[in-house]
């Protein structure tokens, strides 16, 4: 984008500050946005980005500062005068109904209707085609979204946003959870809409993305700007954006130590998860990480998901140190030593109502504490050196988990399983969104409980997170394991040929 062709601003944040109790989350924030430009906002998580745009939405109020648009200056939004604005984000997080299909969920609460006043559900299909087609996004609008991939309710969510005809889009990490063909769609999508004068903040931990989308990068640290950077795919390096997102240079950061790793601790025979799918069978040893790889959809999740009894299986045999184990459902595969970090913590892994104190102690504080009354607020002394650990950064264990930053969320799911000393854990997207800071503390973690002898499974999108971490990579594709690839064979290109179903059966 070339700003001497347009030199007014849609948006201006001057000075924007925000206190909690006494603390500033966010310490005179200057931003602006022009049209058509993807301007990319990067930090930490907890570093401000969240609650700046949350300023921005209307949902906070801000301590201090001014939002200048169309020539108008306002102290604070509220969510329905961001709205008139043309200000709408896509959030990380899943905010569809999962019951109903697609083209209900683009237009609830702006809803399409005809002369006589009545909803007109054809036009609503209609349009929703028509803005698919535009953007090369193939769903069936009539399909519900709890029958839907992961990636497909990302695009459905950033339909969504456009059904209202935004001037400002807000794009809170909408590849997280994409393969590398989504995420380059995704991309090609952003390009599209901004090409349409609408002026995008682009919020994302993957680096080489911003250096490939961004006008514009800003760094954010401790709720206050660090750099902005003009044209950062030819004058910024990525280790430059990390330094400023930490604080220190990228070669401090957490590697992998090796140790030994012994007997087969969990073992799969002939798993099926429904009549007639492909059988699965494989270990893991004690000590081991071994990595899932495969493209979404592949079965990787839903694997997982039947070995911890969170769904039904059809047949095959679980083995816990060479004894058969029934596990029916989640509270018996707890029993057996399971612990499951699920990709979605916040519909699975976390009562976002529940302090960071009750959530990190509902698995584990029954089994430490005996007696059938336990009084929860006695008990901040259990938890609180795991808080101090991880770096959770929170006022106090009572804190909300929904106040907390997508990345500290994460940290407190970790901090259940970790508080309740499980022997075999099982990370489905461990740092799905999260920042080089917070991956570090994760891998430092999951080094430690291979190193005190348990076993771990690792689902992960992340190549370099799979090739750095993983013992061995299970290459899952179409519900099945396709491949098993240890030593040199661990490669981003091994990886990704076998995913595809590249690999020597099908040469």
């Amino acid at each position: 984008m070339n700003r001497t062709e347009e030199r007014t601003p849609l948006l201006k944040m001057q000075d924007i500050t925000k206190e909690f109790s006494g603390v500033y989350a966010l310490s005179g924030i200057t931003l602006d946005l022009y049209p058509s430009e993807v301007h990319c906002l990067v930090g930490e998580n907890g570093a401000g980005k969240s609650t700046l745009m949350k300023i921005l939405s209307g949902a906070y109020v801000p301590s201090g500062g001014s939002i200048w648009m169309d020539g108008q200056v306002y102290k604070t939004l509220n969510p329905v005068l961001s709205k008139e604005l043309g200000i709408n984000i896509v959030y990380q997080e899943n905010d569809l109904v999962p019951s109903m299909n697609v083209a209900e969920n683009i237009y609830v609460g702006n809803e399409k209707t005809n002369s006589f006043g009545f909803v007109d559900f054809k036009a609503m299909v209609s349009e929703t085609k028509r803005q698919m087609e535009e953007l090369n996004i193939e769903i069936d609008p009539l399909v519900k979204i709890e029958d839907l991939s992961v990636s497909d309710q990302q695009f459905v969510k950033i339909l969504k946003a456009l059904s209202v005809e935004p001037r400002i889009l807000i794009m809170d990490e909408p590849t997280s959870m994409f393969n590398v063909e989504d995420a380059a769609k995704v991309l090609e999508l952003v390009r599209t809409i901004a090409a349409r004068g609408i002026g995008i903040i682009y919020i994302s931990h993957f680096l080489e993305e911003i250096r490939q989308i961004a006008d514009r990068v800003t760094v954010i640290r401790d709720g206050a700007v660090i750099n902005t950077y003009e044209n950062p795919n030819r004058d910024i390096r990525i280790s430059t954006m990390t330094r400023d997102m930490v604080g220190r240079p990228v070669d401090t950061f957490y590697q992998k130590e090796h140790h030994p790793i012994g007997d087969v601790m969990l073992e799969i025979r002939d798993l099926q998860l429904e009549k007639g799918s492909p059988r699965i069978s494989f270990f893991v040893r004690s000590g081991e990480i071994l990595g899932m790889a495969g493209m979404v959809g592949a079965g990787r999740t839903e694997i997982v998901r039947a070995i911890t009894g969170a769904d039904r299986r059809w047949g095959g045999e679980i083995l816990i140190n060479g004894t058969k184990v029934e596990i029916h459902n989640p509270e018996e595969s707890i029993r057996h030593g399971f612990a499951h970090i699920t990709e979605d913590r916040q519909e699975l892994g976390l009562m976002l109502g529940g302090s960071v104190l009750e959530n990190a102690t509902i698995v584990g504080l029954g089994r430490k504490i005996k007696g059938f009354f336990v009084n929860i607020r006695k008990h901040p002394v259990f938890i609180q050196p795991l808080v101090e650990k991880l770096r959770i950064k929170v006022p106090d264990v009572w804190t909300e988990a929904v106040y907390l930053s997508g990345g500290n969320q994460q940290k407190v799911v970790l901090a259940k399983w970790l508080f309740a000393e499980q022997e075999i854990y099982i990370f489905d997207e461990p740092t799905r969104g999260i920042d080089v800071n917070a991956k570090a503390e994760f891998y430092k973690q999951m080094s430690a409980l291979t190193k005190q002898g348990k076993c771990i499974i690792m689902i992960s999108s992340d190549m370099p997170e799979l090739i750095s971490m993983s013992d061995r990579v299970l290459v899952i594709r179409d519900g099945a394991v396709r491949a098993e690839l240890t030593g040199e064979r661990i490669t981003e290109q091994e990886i990704i040929k076998e995913a595809l179903g590249g690999g020597k059966d099908e040469a």
